[in-house]
């Protein structure tokens, strides 16, 4: 995502780390930064490929393909947390950057607002799980229908619970 650095925007001001905010804040701020930003980019990596190549790579990969379908390319890049090396862009790298970054931070809304339309959809799919509530994450209630339920698709093996129902289950 990328904002002009001529942004003085009022709805910036409420920008802040995604987890931080509540549902209907996040839509209404995604909406205005796809709006406002210069390009939007947003990555996505199947539950197997989190599996093979574990979370910090997936999320490597996850950037880099958000890098890759921004209609303008980036002159520098603040990323939060992780390192992006195989990238040939200037970049600074920021711990709790979602909490310390706008642009950081319109990042995160921008992924986790995408995240729970595509959990949303899931419900549809996999209608036993929930995801529509609790987007994936492991909820007391997800987790009993985990267990009830076994494993779908978009379930990642890598993850202990899941790891468990499948011994389990054979």
């Amino acid at each position: 995502m990328i904002l002009s650095p001529e942004s003085r925007l009022s709805w910036l001001l409420q920008v802040r780390d995604s987890k931080r905010l509540a549902p209907r804040k996040r839509e209404f701020l995604s909406s205005c930064i796809q709006r406002e930003a210069l390009a939007v980019g947003v990555g996505v990596v199947p539950p197997e490929t989190i599996d093979a190549c574990g979370i910090v790579a997936a999320t490597r990969l996850a950037m880099r393909l958000a890098v890759e379908k921004l209609a303008q390319f980036p002159d520098f890049l603040l990323i939060d947390w992780i390192t992006m090396p195989e990238l040939d862009i200037p970049q600074r790298s920021i711990t709790r950057g979602d909490n310390l970054s706008r642009s950081i931070a319109a990042a995160s809304i921008l992924a986790k607002v995408h995240r729970d339309r595509l959990m949303m959809e899931y419900d549809s799919l996999y209608s036993g799980y929930g995801f529509a509530r609790n987007k994936g994450y492991p909820t007391t209630e997800h987790l009993a229908k985990l267990r009830r339920l076994g494993c779908c698709p978009i379930h990642r093996a890598s993850f202990a619970p899941v790891r468990e129902v499948r011994e389990k289950n054979g």
